[in-house]
């Protein structure tokens, strides 16, 4: 861009991928007409960066340093990524998950700037033309919400916008995607929460969700504009109602480039944490039973998936389903049941009707309990002791989020099975020190995948995103952690490293496209060199 088309004073300041700051050398400050507009001193980004956390230092709450981070991000995206780089361990609690529970509660009330696109029910019949407003044509990533189920919140409407911005924010942080590339959005359908329709300061549609056949209408035009405005584009699907997460990515899945998180990747995030565990139990992945507390889409997406890793172990599919047992709000899966969806069903057992955990532990003697089921301690002592009884290394992952639903803590996982369980849960839990022994709880959150998932799509442009892809992301971040981690207990790499993990995570799932002829681009020679090239780094330029 010359000098003569180039923003110029406040207009560049103002201009978030442009600006510097007080970064602008004194010759780009006269020739952009910033003398006067910036104190004296030009300054490193390292030196901002140094400003920025001292700033973050002197914040009460990660509430605030979220709302602090939002407004670095709007005025300065160069630094604001250069920020949640220099310590992704330390941020991405701040910018993701658990923060993001208390920003989407509040998102409506804490709303500053417009970020992403928020396509309402009012568009409908002009979806195209509206998508047509982001300036930008190249995105390669489109993560959307209808809000309809946020982190064990229900339907929160427009205020899970929080989400896709949080989402897309990692695929950057913790998989150098570039940003330009990325869009978040927020599908307004209504909600169904009363006391948000009843707020004054609420920003979305004050109106009841529409009934599928309409709401299936208005996706179906959304998806195809998405195709013709933005072709390159994958389609994350982010925190639908459960059945609507699950319906979509069923019907778009052969038809389009997309992926639901929260099916796909909490499936391969699990069994990631699943294949580390069992390396330390020395077991192969076909030999345990499987028992799941929540049989929504989170539940379900995982039960599948460890069908397809199962049958690749040499199970044929009724032997893999077998060894799966689900219970939802209403008891076990079991055959007797009328009000089960054809997903579940495939998973029904022959069996009495309970709703009691502890007998389905007791009768079908699982090695791997799972909690999807936002059952705030629904893992009671019992539970967790009998899981100790039949296994001499119980494997225990309690996911849900946020921490008042976990279906229990690494503090009573360890002291109920007298530190003999191999844990994990979907936020971090501190070290536990027990009898002298120091356990390392495992953190089995989505952003070990999607961003190194990013990062490969984003390369390789496949046409379809395959379930064999995703669980080549499990194996890959599985394969991450060592022989003295695991000796340890740890079951995912270390969050310090996150960056590394996602591109190593990256070149072979890069690797898998292309040995599967998947991809739509030319095979590199060097995979993790090409991989490396197209990341993101925030720095200035010129």
């Amino acid at each position: 861009m010359s000098s003569a088309t180039h923003p110029r004073g406040l207009a560049l300041l103002n201009n978030a991928q442009l600006n510097k700051g007080t970064a602008f050398t004194q010759e780009e400050r006269r020739l952009y007409g910033l003398e006067g507009l910036l104190p004296t001193q030009v300054e490193s980004l390292e030196r901002q960066v140094e400003r920025i956390h001292r700033h973050l230092d002197a914040k009460g709450s990660n509430l605030e340093r979220y709302i602090y981070l939002s407004g670095l991000r709007d005025q300065n995206e160069t630094l604001f990524y250069r920020v949640l780089m220099s310590n992704p361990a330390r941020f991405v609690p701040i910018v993701y998950a658990p923060t993001l529970a208390a920003v989407c509660q509040q998102f409506s009330h804490i709303y500053r700037r417009p970020r992403g696109m928020y396509i309402s029910l009012d568009m409908r019949g002009r979806i195209r033309d509206v998508l047509g407003n982001w300036p930008v044509r190249d995105v390669r990533f489109l993560c959307v919400t209808t809000g309809g189920r946020i982190l064990g919140l229900g339907d929160i409407g427009v205020n899970g916008m929080g989400i896709p911005i949080g989402k897309l924010d990692l695929y950057t942080a913790c998989g150098a995607v570039p940003p330009a590339t990325l869009l978040p959005v927020q599908l307004d359908i209504g909600t169904t929460n009363t006391a948000l329709r009843a707020d004054p300061l609420y920003l979305g549609l004050r109106r009841e969700p529409p009934p599928t056949a309409e709401l299936d209408e208005f996706v179906d035009e959304f998806v195809q504009a998405v195709q013709d405005v933005f072709p390159a584009a994958c389609l994350h699907f982010e925190d639908w109602k459960g059945t609507d997460a699950i319906r979509y990515l069923e019907k778009y899945r052969t038809q389009v480039l997309c992926y639901n998180d929260d099916i796909q990747g909490t499936a391969a995030v699990t069994l990631a944490g699943l294949i580390s565990a069992l390396k330390i139990k020395n077991e192969p992945l076909s030999r345990q039973r499987f028992l799941f507390l929540g049989a929504g889409s989170s539940g379900l997406g995982t039960a599948d998936m460890l069908v397809s890793a199962l049958m690749q172990e040499g199970l044929s599919e009724p032997a893999a389903v077998e060894r799966i047992t689900l219970m939802d709000v209403n008891g076990l899966l079991e055959t007797s049941r009328k009000d089960l969806s054809p997903q579940q069903a495939r998973y029904a057992r022959d069996m009495p009707t309970t709703d009691n955990l502890l007998e389905v532990v007791k009768a079908v003697r699982p090695s791997v309990l799972i909690g999807v089921s936002t059952a705030g301690g629904a893992f009671t002592r019992a539970v967790v002791e009998a899981m100790a009884h039949i296994n001499e290394r119980p494997i225990l992952f309690p996911l849900s989020l946020p921490q008042s639903n976990a279906e229990c803590t690494a503090e009573q996982a360890y002291e109920w099975s007298k530190g003999k369980a191999l844990f994990a849960a979907g936020l971090q839990f501190p070290e536990v020190t027990l009898h002298g022994h120091v356990f390392y709880p495992g953190q089995a959150n989505n952003f070990y995948i999607f961003p190194s998932l990013g990062l490969a799509v984003y390369a390789t442009r496949p046409r379809l995103m395959t379930d064999d892809v995703v669980i080549e992301s499990a194996r890959a971040l599985a394969g991450q952690v060592g022989l003295t981690a695991r000796e340890r207990g740890k079951l995912y790499p270390p969050q310090d490293d996150i960056l590394e993990v996602s591109v190593t995570s990256a070149a072979r799932i890069a690797e898998y496209i292309f040995d599967h002829g998947m991809a739509t681009v030319e095979r590199p020679a060097d995979i993790r060199a090409w991989i490396e090239s197209l990341t993101y780094v925030p720095h200035y330029e010129g």
